[in-house]
């Protein structure tokens, strides 16, 4: 069986379908190691799974094959590599954008516009119970998350300490 498919969760699940469908004396190939697992820990259970069901396992990048105790060893040696180069690479995206945010560069989404006076109008008819939540919500053509954070936005402007309802 050959499939090519691109990362997502999509692949998990195929991936899953894979290793489940795999029998002893069956080889797997893959495209390189860094794609098998996440974390060293996930790919050495992946490579456990396989062993244990009696699959050979060959990287095509890397030229390994799980059937040699050399094999065996390189693809722990490259897994931990491939982890280490993952966070590394996470640890500088977090620094650049550290760095891009002190510059004012990285400011994130710009919040969407809201009519507050007539937010105020539909806020007092909701409260007063004569429109529902949904109702305003389609009315201001705002998400159930932006409605609630603006219901609380309006309440501290305004000085509002009741409990919000639903």
């Amino acid at each position: 069986m050959c499939v090519r498919v691109t990362p997502g969760v999509a692949v998990s699940q195929l991936f899953m379908q894979v290793l489940d469908y795999v029998r002893e004396g069956d080889t797997l190939y893959i495209e390189s190691i860094s794609r098998l697992g996440r974390s060293t820990k996930d790919l050495l259970n992946i490579i456990d799974t396989l062993t244990d069901k009696g699959v050979t396992l060959v990287s095509h990048k890397e030229n390994i094959d799980t059937d040699t105790p050399t094999g065996k060893f390189m693809l722990t040696v490259f897994a931990a590599l491939s982890q280490l180069e993952r966070e590394q690479l996470k640890q500088r995206q977090r620094e650049g954008i550290e760095i891009a945010k002190a510059q004012g560069k990285y400011t994130g989404r710009k919040p969407i516009p809201t009519d507050w006076t007539r937010f105020g109008q539909l806020y007092g008819e909701w409260r007063a119970k004569n429109i529902t939540g949904r109702d305003f919500m389609r009315r201001m053509d705002m998400s159930a998350n932006t409605f609630y954070r603006r219901v609380r936005e309006y309440e501290l402007r305004h000085g509002i300490t009741e409990q919000t309802s639903a």
